[in-house]
């Protein structure tokens, strides 16, 4: 399948143009990206440990091969993709959050304060 691939070669080559940039600090874009490889890793080990946990209620044992063959039904799709958008959610809480703040701000507590007092 995937023979004679040298991944660390790959994992390590650079890709073409500049890293995307979003934020003034390069040490928080440059942490950004680990954390989201760290949740791309975590998402992968998710999915395989689901695999394993099907094939031992539906066989009872299994072996490599079984987990490297097992393709996901409808229903386990379904259910793989909610948890996976359910997991990305919580992983993405912050910054939903400050996208939301930025979008929708929230007046400051002093213009409420003079808003009532002129009332």
């Amino acid at each position: 399948m995937t023979e004679g691939v040298d991944w660390i070669a790959r994992a390590g080559a650079r890709p073409k143009g500049r890293r995307p940039a979003y934020f003034d600090d390069p040490a928080v874009d440059r942490l950004l990206s680990l954390s989201m490889a760290l949740v791309a890793e975590v998402s992968v080990l998710r999915e395989r440990l689901d695999t394993v946990e099907r094939l031992l209620e539906a066989k009872g044992g299994l072996n490599r091969a079984d987990i490297e063959a097992y393709m996901p039904d409808r229903i386990a799709g379904e259910e793989r993709g909610e948890a996976t958008r359910a997991y990305i959610a919580r992983v993405m809480r912050g910054f939903a959050q400050e996208v939301e703040a930025m979008a929708n701000p929230d007046p400051p507590i002093m213009d409420w304060v003079e808003k009532l007092s002129k009332e």
